[in-house]
């Protein structure tokens, strides 16, 4: 279908997900590599993460961008649990925190059967508290992005915290490299990148679906579609279920049957993105050395 130099059109459902008069807005420049965006609509911000070098960075309408947090353990994902607070995961420390509204730091994950994690990436928060986050080995593949080390993990896991006993459970042990992961707007599916091929062009580069099992066992896995430039990182859903994905050429938009409608297409290689704003209607992507916005029609899923 036709296109123009931002949109890509595969389905004449995307026309119905984007302004077709918006553009594309780089908000800041000077990154080394950009990742994790997460909206605070109480605080009216975006806080993000530059793991390279070792910050942590907030954006605000009208107020430009400044520093929220240096060093940062190499930070990547980051979330908003049930009350608000900020869940990050950190490549250098190879845990999850939680940030409490005084600013201390309160440590949910770092180990798993007596030995340390990987180097967790990206973490979502379900409606009754559990924590979902994945464990790759990007963070301790060199010292660029955290500490190089040998992992202690047999496999490369999705967790799940219990939020009444802290407890933490692999619910998947099969990923090459489990990336980003969100659930759709009903919680009885959670998607989950893989991103193997970003060092072995033989391995997946899509993103496999599970459907839940008494709100927290991990069935009938499947996959869910292929990116078909780069590989997936971080993702998102919206409210009508359709599923956002970072990908080598932009985002790419999937109908909830896993059809590609279109992409947003982006000068850099996208990381990560989330939706934020006032009406969760705004797109913020993080791409390589930039953070970008752009107005959609679609409203994001993420709360709070």
């Amino acid at each position: 279908m036709a296109s123009d130099p931002l949109y890509d059109i595969r389905d004449p459902r995307f026309r119905h997900l984007i302004v077709s008069n918006a553009r594309l807005e780089e908000l800041y420049s000077g990154c080394r590599w950009a990742e994790g965006p997460v909206w605070f609509n109480d605080a009216n911000q975006l806080i993000w993460s530059d793991i390279p070098n070792q910050r942590m960075l907030r954006w605000t309408p009208g107020g430009g961008v400044s520093v929220f947090r240096e060093p940062s353990n190499f930070a990547n994902g980051h979330t908003r649990d049930r009350e608000g607070r900020l869940v990050s995961c950190e490549h250098g420390a190879r845990r999850v925190t939680r940030t409490e509204p005084d600013g201390t730091i309160t440590v949910l994950a770092e180990h798993h059967q007596g030995r340390r994690l990987n180097s967790p990436n990206d973490v979502v928060v379900k409606s009754d508290g559990s924590v979902w986050f994945t464990d790759p080995t990007y963070g301790i593949l060199s010292d660029y992005e955290g500490y190089r080390a040998e992992p202690e993990q047999e496999t490369r896991n999705v967790y799940r915290l219990d939020p009444a006993s802290g407890a933490i459970e692999a619910v998947a042990s099969d990923f090459n490299q489990p990336n980003g992961l969100a659930f759709s707007p009903d919680e009885r599916v959670l998607y989950v990148a893989d991103s193997g091929a970003s060092h072995d062009e033989s391995l997946p580069r899509h993103i496999r679906a599970f459907d839940l099992a008494d709100g927290r066992r991990l069935t009938n896995g499947r996959v869910f579609c292929d990116i078909d430039n780069g590989i997936p990182d971080g993702i998102r859903t919206d409210m009508a279920g359709n599923l956002w994905s970072s990908a080598g050429d932009g985002v790419h938009c999937f109908a909830p049957d896993g059809a590609l409608l279109g992409k947003i297409l982006v000068p850099q290689t996208v990381a990560n993105l989330t939706f934020g704003g006032p009406r969760r209607n705004r797109l913020f992507v993080a791409a390589t050395n930039s953070l970008y916005s752009i107005y959609v029609t679609a409203t994001g899923a993420q709360v709070p």
